[in-house]
């Protein structure tokens, strides 16, 4: 139940950006930062009309919208989204690093595990977050109260099980990218993760194929709550770390249902 001496009150009137928040984790964290009184920078690469609708669902819920086309991958892309975001709401206090890729590649296989694989996914799951907070860094030293980054992380980077191998090193490192820029940016800017698990989403659906289901059923009978994470669970897990202890900084909080523990 939230309530007036809850700290999550502190959101209201900040500018968040959340890169690949079209749809999925993304678009559910803008949802409710928006509805925590946020400024919502909406980011998308190629889902161009999903990205508008979620812009228009921000607004609905009274907050300001942004919608910028930007790929992480690239640096100057990154550059010119935070800039653009600063030119139209004043500043940044929140970066969302949610935008990822993988490649679904059976463990077994490692010949499939091309170069081109590992570059693209590395690019986009390490070096996209780290662009991104580069670029935003004095911005969100300067906001007042602190700036704060999440990273949307995943526990394939604890367990090195998900959907290939190098998005399962891509994960690990950005956890350990979470700590590096917690050092890096302190005191000003908290710097934290979140890794989720199993998610029912779009995306799991379109890489699993038909094999989505049986997996489902998997993940819930392992995960000690019996149920996996849909991307508002995710969302709340970001608003948690966000609106939480302002002494909490370098650590990743796992959202799984219990997953890990019920291996």
């Amino acid at each position: 139940m939230q309530t007036t001496l809850g700290p999550i009150m502190n959101l209201e009137g900040k500018t968040a950006v959340v890169t690949g928040s079209s749809r999925g984790i993304g678009r559910a964290t803008a949802l409710a930062l928006a509805e925590r009184g946020c400024a919502v920078v909406v980011n998308y690469r190629q889902s161009a009309d999903e990205a508008k609708a979620t812009a228009q669902e921000v607004s609905e819920k009274g907050a300001d919208a942004l919608c910028v086309e930007a790929d992480v991958a690239d640096e100057q892309a990154c550059i010119d989204m935070i800039e653009a975001t600063v030119a139209e709401f004043g500043g940044v206090d929140i970066l969302v690093n949610n935008a990822g890729t993988t490649e679904f590649i059976s463990f077994d296989d490692l010949d499939q595990v091309t170069d081109a694989a590992w570059d693209r996914i590395t690019q986009t799951n390490v070096k996209g977050p780290f662009y991104c907070a580069r670029a935003a860094h004095k911005y969100l030293r300067a906001a007042p109260g602190g700036g704060e980054i999440v990273n949307i992380a995943s526990i394939a980077g604890f367990t090195g099980n998900g959907s290939s191998i190098p998005y399962c090193v891509s994960k690990a490192g950005l956890i350990n990218l979470t700590k590096c820029l917690a050092r890096s940016m302190a005191p000003e800017v908290r710097v934290n993760a979140v890794a989720p698990g199993f998610i029912a989403n779009s995306w799991m659906q379109n890489g699993l194929g038909p094999n989505y289901e049986p997996a489902k059923k998997v993940a819930e009978s392992r995960a000690l709550l019996n149920r996996v994470c849909e991307p508002s669970d995710v969302a709340d897990a970001v608003l948690g770390v966000l609106a939480g202890s302002d002494l909490v900084t370098g650590h990743t909080v796992v959202c799984d249902g219990g997953w890990m523990l019920g291996l």
